[in-house]
Order: structure tokens, then sequence, then C-alpha cells
């Protein structure tokens, strides 16, 4: 069974359900994110910020109304690497059928 294009940084179902939402969004807000997910505020912060090292997020700040909003998006280095993933696990999945 070859492991190569299974990235580290979608192991987690969390980051997994990040990503996924992200390749079909151009940009969701943290407050988005928060609910799609159902996540806690600390929870989605630590596994945003993992995908950001690995440079598979983009982070955008700006004020609307005098209120920070923060929105993501998925680099394309991000969406390549997802993708990949998402080929591999289907792989093994066919092979293993």
């Amino acid at each position: 069974m070859n492991l190569d294009n299974f990235h580290k940084a979608f192991e987690n179902k969390v980051r997994l359900g990040i990503m996924s939402v992200l390749m079909v969004n151009d940009a969701v807000s943290f407050n988005q994110l928060k609910e799609l997910l159902e996540l806690t505020d600390g929870n989605l912060a630590s596994h945003l910020k993992a995908l950001e090292k690995f440079k598979f997020i983009e982070v955008k700040k700006e004020f609307i109304d005098r209120k920070p909003n923060t929105t993501y998006l998925s680099t394309r280095a991000g969406k390549t690497a997802f993708e990949e993933h998402l080929a591999a696990l289907e792989k093994l999945i066919k092979e293993h059928l």
C-alpha cells in the first residue's frame, strides 16, 4: 500500500472538513466555518493555524462596519495537495474493494 500521496495535514477530520469547505467556496468567514463544522473558536483556530503553516490556506482580515472580519481561502498549493490526497484515498478504496 503506497501512502506517499497522503498528506499529514489532512489526517485530522477537522482539517479535512475545512479544506472541503474551502474547495467549493471562494472564501469563507471564521464564523461560517465554525457554524458549518460545529466547532469552538479555539478548536477551529488551532486547525486553521496548522493549515496556514503548510501554506494551504490564506487569511484575509478586514473591518466591515467597524467589526473585524476574518475570511479564509485555499491557496493553489492547498488545492493541489488536497486534490492529491483525495485521489490517493479514492485509489486506496478502489484497490481494496
